[in-house]
């Protein structure tokens, strides 16, 4: 018989005691302006990707101005190491952009205004205003939460937003802030998406997913 979904908050103690307590995004970043770039920059792309095409790019472009002036063909080929690249730079352009006319040049701190930039999703948000803010209005649900999410027993969608309403409903609000970065951990390390490693995870003996007896 299948276990039932484990405590929510014996999870997170389990996995802040291996990962950490308060984990932080991969993405480099300096400031503000280099979070935002990144995060936006990082959806369908693993966070080292992200991060081979961003370090040379921040040496490059340092402002919002440098990204709203830049000429799109060569922003698009500054980008082009990134999947859907031209659509990226497209976003890229037109958030900055933006920022600039509507937002005073600095990236905005809530979920509806940071949705109203090209490219911007509830997960792009998110990463960007628990880094960047210390502001937690929900949680960033990227696959290897999304994977963890559903093995734990926590949500059965696959849909991102969905999934994220499951967990906003059973993570104690104080916990959104760590809770994506501590289930993308233990994604990377044993939960992966291909391939379960059971046996070297710290919670085989309560997820209800694990194939160890």
């Amino acid at each position: 018989m299948k276990k039932p979904a484990p405590d929510v908050k014996r999870v997170l103690n389990i996995l802040k005691s291996r990962y950490g307590e308060s984990p932080h995004t991969q993405l480099k970043h300096r400031n503000n302006t280099d979070l935002f770039v990144a995060v936006l920059l990082s959806p369908q792309c693993t966070d080292k990707q992200t991060n081979a095409v961003t370090e040379r790019l921040f040496k490059k472009y340092r402002t919002f101005d440098d990204y709203a002036n830049a000429e799109i063909k060569r922003l698009s080929t500054d980008l082009s190491g990134l999947n859907y690249y031209r659509t990226k730079a497209r976003n890229l352009k037109a958030s900055a952009q933006t920022i600039k006319s509507r937002f005073g040049g600095k990236v905005p701190r809530s979920m509806d205004e940071l949705m109203e930039l090209p490219g911007v999703g509830r997960k792009v948000a998110n990463v960007m205003l628990n880094e960047g803010f210390g502001i937690y209005e929900g949680i960033a649900v990227d696959t290897h939460c999304a994977v963890v999410s559903r093995r734990l027993g926590y949500s059965r969608h696959r849909d991102p937003k969905k999934i994220e309403q499951d967990l906003l409903r059973k993570i104690p609000e104080k916990e959104w802030g760590v809770v994506s970065n501590l289930f993308i951990e233990l994604g990377r390390d044993t939960c992966k998406a291909a391939r379960k490693e059971c046996k070297r995870c710290v919670l085989k003996d309560i997820c209800p997913s694990s194939s160890v007896s």
